[in-house]
């Protein structure tokens, strides 16, 4: 007989972590007597974090009495209290290889239905004082559940559990949890775990991914249920050779460089919208590195990267100054999943300043199939003298069949032409989409500065157009993740306090930080936040892939190994160290 023998609430706390302040409700008490659970929670309690704990088909979390006694032996401790897993309840009976996604139980008068298995994170390793339990819990077959409240009531300790409904499709979940952490991914049992209606709407979206993800030569490269996919593997590791054939000034202080393979070998053609990262460098500068989007057709003969001087960027002033016909770069493969998708949908292609780059190379691959999809150019800058391209882009647009224009100038010369240079003065905004009637229907692809991206991604969200039809790509670091941790100031990348390493040399490369290795470092996460680098992470452990970085040059190892593998040609940074010099895509 299944039986209640804990009922554990608590309110989210602030602890001390690490030097940083994390807001958590992983401590959980045993209460006495009856306690009421509602739909979104057990009364005294409380999540602090709601993206991945809470809500309703996450309203309970469970654990059984016979992972503490196996956790007990596996690690070699005693003393474990009610609770002490985060759990809500706390039971007898239930084991994780039995209980099915669907089931329905009666505890006292409230019924439950089992909807996921719970989503492990670096907290309940601050919990148990063991780093690797997130980890732990997922490779041992043994996370525990989330409950679903049908049937509001009152529990209390010692009530029986009954099963009152088998789910569906019978899928366990050890078997469910696997299927999404676990290398393999079989195709028959993500459409089972789809089958079940009371599977979580995370955990859905999730399988739908993995079966929407491509494999290569029938087999499945990353965990696209964890992460979304990175693009295409890259065509060739670390950098290339390549020469600089042309150098063109484009409008708005935009330089172009056509660069070709020394080796004068064909280039696999890259996707419209990826990028490269080019490493530059002289007698007068250190080695430096940038990531740059390829900015015309694809080609397999040369690469086209435009670039804008910025006031006091050292690359962008070399690259001006010095760089000349004639002389030679590195650069990595092309990378990226900011890409053209194939389709019959109308395309809007909506950026500002140097965000024109990714976009126009879109364009080219439209224009080259003479494309008659419904393909909206959608630009803004200051004036004409900031215009980089605009014949380019007229010549492009002029033989499609179903294209529009829009361009704003925020503030125009007395020169420029209304209606030929540009068709309205202003900045872009959602009233002046609004005004558009912009397909919503359509992919929309987005680049720019920081302010108008996140502006125009709320804008779009909020008319209803859905997220999987807007496509960004971000100049410079990404955001960070950082989930349970109090916001603090951002400072700009820096060497790490201290003496330095002795080690390998890590380069962050969309960071501009260059440093090496030391020991006091146990893996490239950790290096990567001494040096304030932008990093996303939830698990710490090698589990939830969020921490996937592209690997742009070098190798590394891994301590411990991933549970999944990530995508080919990236890397997992919360455990992994440097085998040697390296670059990394942050």
């Amino acid at each position: 007989m299944a039986r209640l023998l804990s009922v554990n609430v608590g309110l989210p706390r602030d602890i001390i972590w690490q030097g940083k302040t994390v807001h958590t409700g992983i401590w959980k008490t045993p209460v006495e007597g009856r306690r009421k659970v509602l739909r979104l929670n057990i009364d005294g309690d409380g999540q602090g974090d709601l993206a991945g704990h809470g809500g309703e088909h996450r309203a309970v979390f469970v654990y059984q009495i016979d992972s503490y006694r196996y956790w007990r032996n596996q690690l070699g401790r005693q003393g474990f209290d009610y609770g002490q897993f985060g759990e809500n309840f706390t039971v007898e009976g239930l084991p994780d290889t039995q209980v099915c996604i669907g089931d329905r139980y009666l505890i006292g008068r409230t019924l439950f239905e089992v909807t996921q298995p719970r989503v492990t994170c670096y907290r309940i390793g601050i919990r148990m004082n063991e780093p690797r339990m997130a980890a732990l819990l997922v490779t041992h077959g043994r996370p525990g559940f989330y409950f679903r409240v049908l049937e509001e009531g009152e529990v209390q300790a010692g009530d029986e559990i009954t099963l009152v409904e088998a789910g569906p499709e019978k899928m366990s979940v050890s078997e469910v949890n696997a299927l999404l952490y676990m290398s393999g991914h079989p195709r028959d049992q993500l459409e089972r775990a789809l089958r079940i209606p009371a599977l979580s709407i995370g955990w859905r979206r999730s399988f739908e991914a993995l079966l929407a993800q491509d494999r290569k030569n029938g087999i499945t490269t990353g965990n696209a249920g964890l992460v979304a996919a990175s693009g295409p593997p890259p065509a060739w590791p670390g950098f290339r050779p390549f020469r600089v054939s042309r150098k063109v000034r484009e409008g708005g202080n935009v330089i172009s460089l056509r660069l070709e393979p020394m080796d004068g070998k064909s280039l696999p053609m890259a996707l419209p919208g990826q990028y490269v990262v080019l490493q530059l460098g002289s007698a007068t500068i250190p080695t430096i590195m940038r990531s740059y989007s390829l900015s015309a057709e694809p080609s397999a003969s040369s690469y086209r990267v435009s670039v804008k001087r910025e006031a006091h960027g050292v690359a962008s002033t070399y690259i001006d100054d010095e760089l000349d016909v004639g002389d030679v770069v590195r650069v990595s493969a092309a990378r990226g999943n900011f890409t053209l998708r194939p389709g019959s949908t109308p395309v809007v292609l909506l950026s500002a300043g140097i965000g024109v780059t990714p976009v126009l190379a879109m364009l080219h691959a439209l224009a080259a199939v003479a494309s008659t999809r419904e393909i909206w150019w959608l630009y803004g800058t200051r004036n004409g003298r900031e215009h980089p391209f605009a014949e380019e882009t007229r010549t492009l647009l002029k033989p499609l069949p179903n294209c529009h224009r829009h361009i704003r100038y925020s503030s125009p010369d007395p020169d420029d032409r209304p209606q030929i240079d540009f068709d309205a003065p202003g900045r872009f905004s959602m009233q002046v989409l609004r005004e558009l009637s912009l397909p919503r229907d359509g992919d929309f692809y987005v680049c720019g500065p920081v302010t108008f991206m996140s502006e125009m991604i709320l804008g779009l969200a909020n008319a209803g157009v859905g997220s999987d039809r807007i496509h960004t790509e971000t100049f410079g670091a990404g955001p960070s993740l950082t989930p349970g941790v109090a916001a603090s100031p951002r400072r700009l990348p820096h060497p790490p306090a201290g003496l330095p390493g002795s080690g390998p040399l890590v380069s962050f490369a969309r960071s501009g930080v260059n440093v090496r290795w030391g020991s006091t470092f146990s893996s490239l996460l950790e290096l990567a936040e001494s040096c304030d680098v932008p990093v996303r992470w939830s698990c710490r452990t090698g589990v939830c892939h969020n921490c996937e970085s592209g690997l742009i040059a070098g190798t590394i190892c891994y301590e411990p190994d991933p549970i999944d593998a990530p995508a080919e040609g990236n890397v997992l940074i919360c455990c992994s160290r440097p085998q040697g010099d390296i670059v990394i895509d942050l």
